[in-house]
């Protein structure tokens, strides 16, 4: 089966992905309880239905050319709990439920490597 129409199959509504030229569209992921944005990752069709499929935050890896399921080796799962395309359709949100830290630095949120403007807080 192809990996797009899997995707399509798996929406309920019949919204359509805009994929960009390497068939990815990035992922922004945000804690459902908090609304801390927390990573951005890049899927696929075949991710964005194993992800709407499964409950799981899955993605591509874009070094590896490899799904990865989040928590899968580290056990910091992502418990999916909205999936929402923009205005655009070429970005993808998830509202999850994250257990442990969410980036592979073993902090809560991949942002707080440094503050380019604004004031901390």
């Amino acid at each position: 089966m192809d990996s797009a129409a899997s995707a399509a199959d798996a929406r309920s509504d019949g919204v359509q992905v805009n994929w960009n030229a390497d068939g990815l569209v990035p992922a922004v992921v945000q804690e459902f309880q908090t609304g801390d944005v927390l990573m951005l990752a890049w899927m696929n069709a075949e991710a964005l239905a194993a992800t709407l499929r499964t409950g799981r935050g899955t993605y591509w890896s874009r070094s590896r050319r490899e799904l990865w399921v989040k928590g899968e080796t580290s056990g910091n799962v992502q418990a999916v709990r909205e999936v929402r395309v923009d205005c655009d359709a070429d970005t993808i949100l998830l509202k999850v439920d994250q257990t442990g830290p969410a980036c592979h630095t073993g902090t809560h949120t991949c942002f707080d490597a440094g503050l380019l403007t604004g004031e901390p807080g």
